[in-house]
């Protein structure tokens, strides 16, 4: 039954979600595993593809390079594009493991004109990550030009205009253009676990959120955590209008954010995470006939730009526009939406800020990834001595999984880093800590 606001105002067209669209991980564990169960089976079926959106450069972060090639300082060195294709090949491994075997999870990676080169010579450069080429397909997205704040074409240089990819929702009209839909038709692909870059934690494919998408036929969902504060600075996924709709944070007002239910609870609390499923016939449906009814966001940013001299200047204030679709304005369209709820802690680390910032920093997703896996260890069995760094390679764990025989009733000291060898397991950091197991 969906909770009735409890107060009138300005924004009675915003109602919570109804919980018939609710799901959540905290339930059950017979249920979660049902739901990974059927995912596992979807992924060794050859069903399941990714769509990684990666157009975004690192400028926030202060490097010139594409975000998923940062390296948050992991005592491995991996960067983010390497835990996510280790979390891949997982999650293969796991499928053949249950099912005797497993075919490979297609790889769709969006890029922009400014990313798209760095990335393809990085993943060359790097083998693949130990992924099959040709099941990585990079594809790239819209460029649109920028204005200044009073709406004048800013210049890029003196013979060019600055431009700005168009937003992750420029996502289905670039799958249309260039032939990923397609594609994913031909390979029979018909769950789509969709996420961004930055998100350290991501499970990707995540097997539950798929068995439980499949299970409740559902043709579109999303993962949401709690918020941490009724003010917290993230979109909330509620009804706006009888739609399903993420509704920006600088668009509840207080009063709305701070509404509870019977039993104190938050009713708008389901904060957006960017992690969402389709099934390929959504995506048709979207590309062929709701792509234009998106609409284009404006998001004001500091634009390089030239000055009247015709020299490049990086601005220390917001000085231009950029027009943006986002990913998630497809929500209004679905027939079926599910919503899973999931732990903040084990799902959800993005990386947006330099190094020093107090939030999504690289040194609070190092802190976030290597609680997690101390978390793991601890559940499995194994004590810590001391406090410091850990790190599980994705290729030993991506889960908690596969831990016990290894852990259990042992004493380790930090830093710890687990990784998998040709011989089996080992710490990859000052020895083997009394690790010893063959693959």
């Amino acid at each position: 039954m969906q909770k009735e606001l409890s107060a009138p105002g300005k924004e009675d067209y915003l109602q919570p979600l109804p919980s018939d669209a609710c799901e959540s991980v905290f339930v059950s564990n017979k249920i979660n595993e049902r739901w990974t169960n059927r995912g596992l089976k979807e992924i060794s079926e050859g069903k399941v593809a990714l769509l990684l959106m990666a157009g975004g450069q690192g400028t926030r972060l202060g490097v010139p390079y594409p975000k998923g090639m940062y390296n948050v300082e992991l005592q491995s060195g991996k960067c983010l594009y390497q835990i996510q294709a280790e979390r891949v090949r997982r999650q293969e491994q796991l499928a053949a493991e249950m099912y005797g075997s497993s075919k490979a999870i297609r790889w769709y990676i969006m890029t922009s004109e400014h990313t798209k080169k760095a990335t393809v010579d990085y993943f060359k450069s790097n083998g693949w990550f130990g992924l099959s080429e040709e099941n990585i397909i990079f594809f790239e997205q819209e460029m649109i030009p920028c204005t200044s704040l009073d709406g004048k074409v800013l210049m890029d240089s003196k013979f060019s205009i600055a431009r700005a990819p168009g937003g992750n929702g420029d996502l289905y009209r670039a799958m249309g253009n260039e032939g990923v839909l397609q594609d994913m038709l031909k390979k029979g692909i018909r769950s789509v676990h969709c996420y961004c870059v930055d998100n350290i934690l991501v499970k990707v494919p995540d097997p539950l959120f798929i068995g439980c998408c499949l299970d409740r036929q559902s043709d579109c969902g999303a993962k949401v955590v709690s918020k941490a504060y009724p003010t917290e600075a993230v979109g909330v996924i509620c009804e706006c209008n009888g739609n399903w709709k993420v509704v920006e944070y600088s668009e509840i007002s207080s009063e709305t954010a701070h509404m509870v239910d019977s039993e104190g609870k938050l009713l708008f609390s389901q904060g957006n995470i960017c992690n969402h499923y389709f099934t390929t016939s959504f995506l048709t449906k979207m590309i062929e006939g709701k792509e234009s009814e998106l609409i284009h966001h404006v998001a004001k940013k500091k634009i390089p730009t030239i000055n009247s001299f015709g020299e490049k200047t990086v601005p220390d204030k917001i000085n231009g526009i950029k027009m943006e679709k986002f990913v998630f304005d497809v929500f209004q369209f679905s027939e079926k939406f599910t919503v899973l709820e999931v732990a903040r802690n084990e799902e959800f680390s993005p990386l947006k800020n330099p190094p020093g910032a107090p939030k999504c920093s690289p040194e609070t997703c190092l802190e976030d990834l290597s609680n997690q896996h101390k978390r793991w260890i601890i559940r499995a069995g194994g004590t810590f001595k001391n406090e410091g760094l850990c790190e599980i390679s994705p290729l030993v764990s991506s889960n908690g999984e596969n831990l016990e025989e290894l852990v259990k009733d042992k004493f380790f000291s930090l830093p710890l880093h687990l990784e998998v060898t040709k011989n089996g397991y080992h710490n990859g950091h000052n020895g083997t800590n009394g690790l010893h197991s063959k693959l």
